[in-house]
């Protein structure tokens, strides 16, 4: 089955809780086979025991009137000699099999509890990983809805599959084999014969398996639609409400739940028949056998009690076997998920589209561009365009332009966020392609417009991604003038922030984004357009900070403030993906007519 084929690898990790649930499975099932075959020789001594012979001659009888496996002398002469105190002892013995038996089943459950949990979340921590380290391109092509539905919709539908198969298909199959092994003891003839349908059986489990792991896929991709709006509509509540959207938001929550269900019932069919039909071939199994039973023992080739206890074996497999055709549907059903898993695995992650793993130094002589053109994934046009600049180390240049320009794209290059389609981006002469990622990204401090900030301690976002003491902490956030608003906060450092960061003002965020930024003490400082949000007061003395704490250090913003541009040693000018001119503010107020309208229409006074 396609199902065990992706399952299997995992559970594979863990070797000896595998070993140790299916050897406590098997021995449970030894239980139940052992308990039926002592059936035989009690229902001999029951019926016969009026009889003068002794218990051991009994058994000896019942031993000759069948082929195969006998029951062992040394265990009959361990039997008293009157049937009814025999009768006794055999019920004791099943009675500490049972509790055997029942031990066995909870140490094979406890186990296979633990190996598909383990499994399962070893799962999800490789894709998170895994998610982590794709390229940005490659994340944003697939949305966030549609990376988190996977590591956490995908694993648990995972996690179904990989209980149905290492406790309960384990356990059903050994009870199974158990009692089918019992019934082959009474009389293999008529085990033999309900073999016969098992292909049967087979075929109707296959083609169901199909059809359940096609719409499970479907079913899957449909939820992935759901989580995207469900997302959407909570993260940009403001705005729904504002626009007095609500209606619009449930309507489009509503036809993805729609779909959602409309995939999840089209498998309906094929889970509800499965067991249904196997019941129905039972019957008639037992049918058959019962005839073909009928003749033999009116021909005087068959003993009653034999077929009765051969057919009370197979009847204790089939009701062992019949929740196979339901655990084998959701082993299928499992295959989905975790194609889908191995399908996000598959894509090279930032590391694997190197072509090198070269050491970097700290940045100490130029930033160059040259020849860069960028498209992203299923766009028409490119983004960026035969860009060709150079950047001295310790430069201040700022880069304007018309919205959708390719400022932010140009210097996601940088830190390697993307990789140019044609033409290199190289720091000190190293081709960033070819050096080592987290080399390059520890020696660049970048600050977006689109403040991020996580759930946690205002200490924990300011330090994220370092280890570093409170000194050097409170340190950076006075220089980014973030000190002030921490220390009117109750815990001040240990003031615990909202997801998002919602629960503190747009400028607030940006101070700790700043800090977060400076802390790094990068030898590349991005700031996107990063105090848009601060007041001009307050940028004025962040500007002089930022000034200040440059010194040895390259720095390139992204601006819309005149203050801020004019501070540039370099103004560089984009439009339409291309550079069209280079200059100090006086210089392009001159000759570049771009820069004159953004100077009329969007730089705004600092």
């Amino acid at each position: 089955m396609d199902g065990l084929r992706h399952l299997l690898p995992r559970l594979l990790r863990h070797p000896w809780l595998l070993a140790g649930s299916v050897i406590c499975a098997i021995f449970s099932a030894g239980g139940l086979g052992v308990g039926l075959i002592s059936l035989g020789p009690l229902l001999r001594i029951i019926l016969e025991g009026r009889s003068k012979e002794s218990v051991a001659q009994l058994i000896q009888q019942y031993n000759a009137s069948r082929s195969g496996f006998d029951v062992p002398e040394r265990l009959v002469n361990l039997l008293p000699a009157d049937p009814f105190h025999a009768v006794v002892a055999i019920m004791v013995g099943l009675g500490l099999l049972t509790v055997f038996g029942a031990t066995a089943n909870f140490l094979h459950q406890f186990l296979a509890l633990e190996i598909s949990n383990r499994a399962v979340a070893e799962v999800r921590t490789e894709v998170f990983r895994h998610s982590l380290s794709m390229p940005l391109s490659e994340v944003q092509r697939r949305g966030a809805a549609e990376l988190v539905s996977r590591i956490n919709k995908d694993s648990m539908a995972l996690q179904g599959g990989m209980l149905a198969l290492t406790s309960k298909t384990v356990a059903q199959l050994t009870k199974g084999l158990a009692a089918f092994a019992a019934a082959v003891w009474f009389d293999w003839r008529l085990t033999i014969v309900a073999l016969l349908v098992a292909p049967i059986l087979g075929s109707i489990l296959r083609k169901l398996g199909r059809r359940i792991r096609r719409a499970t896929r479907a079913a899957l991709e449909a939820q992935e639609d759901l989580l995207r709006v469900s997302n959407e509509a909570i993260q940009g509540i403001r705005t729904v409400k504002t626009a007095t959207a609500e209606s619009m938001a449930a309507d489009r929550f509503e036809v993805a739940n729609a779909a959602v269900l409309r995939e999840e019932l089209r498998v309906r069919t094929a889970r509800a028949i499965a067991s249904p039909l196997i019941e129905m071939l039972a019957v008639f199994v037992l049918i058959g056998l019962a005839i073909l039973a009928a003749r033999q023992i009116l021909d005087g080739q068959m003993d009653f009690d034999s077929f009765m206890l051969s057919l009370a074996a197979l009847a204790v497999a089939g009701g062992s076997l019949k929740p196979l055709a339901g655990l084998v549907n959701d082993i299928q059903a499992s295959a989905a998920p975790a194609e889908r898993l191995e399908e996000l695995l598959a894509i090279p992650d930032e590391a694997a589209s190197a072509s090198g793993a070269a050491a970097i130094g700290r940045h100490s002589e130029s930033i160059r561009f040259n020849g860069v053109r960028y498209r992203y994934p299923g766009a028409d046009v490119d983004s960026l365009t035969d860009v060709d600049l150079e950047i001295a180390f310790g430069e201040h240049v700022a880069i304007v332009g018309p919205n959708g320009c390719g400022k932010t794209t140009l210097l996601g290059l940088l830190p390697r966020l993307f990789d140019p389609t044609e033409g290199v981006v190289a720091i000190d002469g190293s081709d960033l392609r070819s050096v080592r990622l987290p080399e390059l990204r520890r020696q660049i401090g970048v600050v977006t417009q689109e403040t991020v900030l996580f759930r946690g301690t205002i200490r924990e976002n300011i330090a994220f991604g370092l280890e570093t003491d409170d000194a050097a902490i409170r340190a950076a956030a006075d220089l980014a003038h973030a000190t002030e608003f921490i220390d009117a906060l109750p815990l001040g450092l240990d003031h615990l922030i909202a997801e998002l960061g919602t629960s503190l003002s747009g400028g607030q965020r940006q101070r700790i984004a700043i800090a977060r930024a400076l802390l790094r003490a990068p030898s590349l400082l991005i700031l996107d357009e990063a105090t848009s949000q601060i007041d001009a007061e307050s940028e004025e003395h962040i500007n002089a900070a930022v000034a200040e704490f440059r010194a040895g250090r390259t720095l390139v913003v992204i601006a819309h403030r005149l203050s801020t541009v004019l501070a540039a040693d370099r103004i560089v000018v984009m439009d339409a993906g291309r550079i069209v001119d280079v200059g100090t503010h006086e210089e392009l107020l001159d000759r570049c007519e771009v820069y004159q309208r953004l100077a009329r229409t969007q730089l705004m006074p600092g």
